[in-house]
């Protein structure tokens, strides 16, 4: 790509997080114990020959950018750390995190740098680049990125906001110029990658740790300070901050966590890594490292290969993993709120709030408008056939919409594709199967929607293209390789993942026999 020369990148810089809050007062990256601070100032380690591979378009529009200016040299040279942006100061965030329910104490920014803060028509986005060299809080790593995970934090967040889960945005997806050094499996055989920055885009990437860390260590005046400038700058409606509205802080974060988790469950995506330091206060999805979709329906899989033994971070259990970290975030709120019985009233909302989002959603895919109180055990079934054999969960839903309602004895053929091994759909599972669909065709009668008319419904929330690993894995070998297309080619399709898109129906398709036990595909790491 030719790069015009002598432009600048002209935002409309607004820098609240770094004016308003402590700052620690030691310049330099040298690994430290951050105290009664919320950020330590990092300048972006240079890359030794960047290059842009591609680009958001409606984020450089909402960040008051033209596709033109991506094409220039100074855009380059700031998306990926080359050269700081006049009038600012990149920093690092400083917070906590139990990872894998367990305190961690101090973790913080590692690899990624937040370069400024810029508002546009009245909404406020903060740009990080992931990938942009040692901060403060890299403990013993280098702070870089590789392509591999860099191509599918890129388009993973892309694609989920299209699906229509709370999400943080990509910006840009570059190449340093530069090789670095990572185990992907962490089992002794490291190797040279090619090295990669994204550059990502949120209202805030404050987590449930920003707010843990002060409150671990007794910090009750740097804890309310962040507090109140949440408050005050994302959840203003709420009022001057007080303890009821340090409560109703709290009511917020939960319900946007739920709203979510369940979108989480409602597509079938597995975070793999639901640390609280991995919570926005926002109620986004954030950091997606050893990230996946269900292939085969089963509550129990895990992405990630560090959780592989206990399976903490499960598809079955997110929800309930949200609940355990919002329990963290209420003892960290503790301290300015003084008084358990409001927090944990809070927390037993979520809980009943739950059932009833997770049976709303469900109703959903299912196709019914109305509600019935046979639902939830005809829910229940499904999910227990969904495991009697290899069932692609993408699939199932997609086509469940094709079936009539007075032409349940169709049911095979509708959702034959779905089945990883048809040959298993025989004798005991075909009579589970025949008898389901059988309850779900009479409870169909009692809706009043037309066949069409459900099916319109139901294509709205059960998507027909998801990144599936194997996908982004096929992205990454040819991004290896030299061959960018496909990455431009997934991030089009997945723009649009409810629609039909008959010129990509290859992409609607169970995992291949090849990505089953492929690294990328099934085995993933927190480096992944």
């Amino acid at each position: 790509m030719s790069l015009k020369k002598g432009i600048k990148v002209k935002l409309n810089l607004k820098n609240s997080f770094s004016k308003e809050l402590p700052s620690d007062p030691i310049l330099g990256n040298n690994r430290r114990q951050v105290k009664e601070a919320c950020y330590s100032y990092v300048t972006p380690k240079i890359p030794g020959n960047p290059s842009l591979i591609h680009v958001v378009p409606e984020m450089l529009e909402n960040l008051g950018l033209s596709e033109k200016d991506s094409k220039t040299e100074a855009f380059l040279n700031v998306f990926t750390g080359a050269k700081v942006l006049e009038n600012t100061k990149p920093y690092a965030m400083c917070y906590g995190g139990h990872q894998f329910g367990n305190w961690a104490g101090q973790l913080g920014d590692g690899r990624a740098v937040n370069l400024t803060e810029v508002e546009q028509n009245n909404q406020n986005w903060a740009i990080q680049l992931k990938g942009a060299g040692e901060t403060p809080y890299s403990r013993s790593a280098d702070g870089l990125a590789v392509l591999r995970s860099s191509i599918r934090e890129y388009l993973c967040s892309e694609a989920m906001h299209h699906l229509g889960v709370p999400t943080t945005r990509a910006l840009s997806l570059s190449l340093s110029g530069d090789k670095v050094l990572r185990d992907v499996l962490y089992n002794g055989n490291p190797d040279y990658e090619k090295g990669a920055i994204v550059s990502r885009v949120a209202p805030s990437f404050l987590r449930f740790g920003s707010y843990e860390i002060f409150s671990a260590r007794g910090d009750k005046k740097t804890l309310k300070t962040l507090v109140d400038y949440t408050i005050k700058h994302h959840f203003p409606h709420l009022g001057k901050p007080s303890k009821d509205v340090y409560v109703a802080f709290l009511k917020e974060v939960a319900n946007r966590s739920l709203e979510m988790v369940i979108h989480w469950q409602r597509v079938g995506f597995v975070h793999g890594v639901m640390n609280t330091d991995n919570m926005s206060i926002l109620g986004l999805t954030i950091d997606y490292g050893p990230y996946g979709w269900l292939e085969g329906y089963d509550p129990n899989w895990t992405p990630n290969t560090t959780d592989n033994t206990h399976k903490r971070y499960r598809y079955g259990t997110q929800p309930q993993i949200v609940l355990w970290n919002l329990f963290q975030l209420a003892n960290a709120l503790f301290p300015l709120v003084e008084e358990a019985k409001p927090l944990e009233t809070i927390l037993k909302e979520y809980r009943d709030d739950l059932d009833i989002e997770y049976l709303k959603m469900m109703r959903s895919k299912l196709g019914f408008m109305s509600e019935n109180k046979t639902d939830r055990i005809l829910i229940e079934e499904l999910e227990k056939n969904l495991q009697l054999s290899e069932t692609d969960m993408t699939i199932f839903f997609r086509n469940l919409a094709n079936l009539k309602k007075l032409e349940a004895k169709d049911w095979l053929k509708v959702i034959g594709k779905s089945f990883y091994e048809p040959i298993e759909i025989a004798d005991n599972i075909r009579l589970k199967w025949a008898d389901w669909f059988a309850k779900y065709a009479e409870r169909l009668q009692s809706e009043e929607t037309t066949d069409e008319e459900r099916k319109a419904k139901m294509n709205t929330v059960n998507p027909k293209y998801v990144l599936r690993n194997y996908m982004a894995q096929i992205a990454i070998d040819n991004a290896d390789n030299g061959d960018y297309s496909t990455i431009d080619e997934l991030y089009q399709l997945l723009k649009k993942p409810y629609d039909e898109q008959p010129d990509n129906k290859k992409w609607f398709a169970k995992r291949p026999e090849w990505a089953r036990h492929k690294v990328g595909c099934s085995m993933l790491s927190c480096s992944s």
